[in-house]
């Protein structure tokens, strides 16, 4: 058994669930709306959202995730042998989002020093696509979803490495004192004369939200209670198999349903375009 994101955005076109945190609470899976998020969006990858069997769902979701990480290192999820998932909760209309140590990602590569060994090790890999996941949300339903591929909304890693590691010189180059070794920016023991004080010195990263970044595309903007947003660059949907993509193209019904072919800014040369596939649903 596997899965894709045409998968997952099919199961949600046809089983949308607004309510989340109700939708999970009653199973007592999640007691909070972020915790919600992520579990819908397993279920979507593993079309498990109406399974009451938790037996039965552990063992799908074992047969779909290599991966299903923690909240202090990327990803959230990894398919087997598919791609890797970052999932976001942002509150009401928020214009960034918050990522912490960890700067925004074209691809995921095993040799990251921001991920797991369990990560690093759940299966064969050295680089997977990665999908960022953004929901807005109210303190109990889900309003918006935004699919992005790294690839189209973020950098090659190599922009930010270059200022991390012009930053980590820089404290090497401080005479007098003791780095140890971190997978922050920096840590410095014994700043002061008694050897008491320690400094860390960390990344605070934060990226727009699609939603600010894409501004610029062309939507249907049908007024609904939830909206839905996909984008991958043509290739990407081109590389998933025929009956994978029939099976939603057969969802599309030009009311509510829509899949275009559009350009977007390169973003690592903004004159140059990419040819992308924008989804859009709307619902309720």
């Amino acid at each position: 058994m596997t899965s894709n994101v045409l998968i997952a955005i099919k199961n949600l076109v046809k089983n949308p669930v607004l309510s989340i945190c109700a939708h999970y609470s009653g199973r007592n899976r999640a007691n909070a709306v972020g915790d919600a998020l992520e579990e819908y969006i397993k279920d979507l990858f593993a079309d498990t959202i109406f399974c009451d069997d938790e037996y039965k769902k552990i063992s799908i979701y074992n047969e779909i995730f290599s991966y299903t990480g923690n909240q202090n290192n990327p990803p959230d999820i990894m398919l087997k042998n598919g791609d890797a998932i970052e999932v976001k909760k942002v509150q009401g209309n928020a214009k960034s989002l918050a990522l912490n140590s960890s700067y925004p990602k074209d691809k995921l590569y095993s040799d990251s020093t921001m991920i797991t060994a369990h990560c690093r090790k759940c299966e064969t890999w050295s680089v997977k696509d990665i999908i960022y996941v953004v929901g807005n949300t109210d303190d109990n339903c889900l309003k918006e979803l935004w699919f992005v591929y790294g690839d189209c909304y973020s950098a090659d890693k190599k922009i930010y490495e270059r200022i991390k590691n012009t930053i980590i010189a820089g404290l090497h180059s401080i005479t007098d004192i003791e780095l140890t070794e971190t997978n922050e920016l920096g840590k410095i023991k014994r700043v002061d004369p008694l050897g008491i004080t320690d400094l860390r010195v960390r990344g605070m990263w934060s990226i727009f939200h699609p939603q600010k970044v894409f501004e610029y595309l062309p939507k249907k903007n049908i007024a609904s209670k939830f909206k839905f947003y996909c984008i991958m660059k043509r290739e990407k949907y081109e590389s998933f198999t025929k009956q994978d993509k029939q099976n939603l193209l057969n969802l599309v019904d030009n009311k509510t349903f829509f899949i275009n072919d559009l350009k977007i800014r390169n973003p690592n040369n903004p004159a140059e375009l990419l040819d992308v596939k924008f989804l859009e649903f709307y619902y309720g």
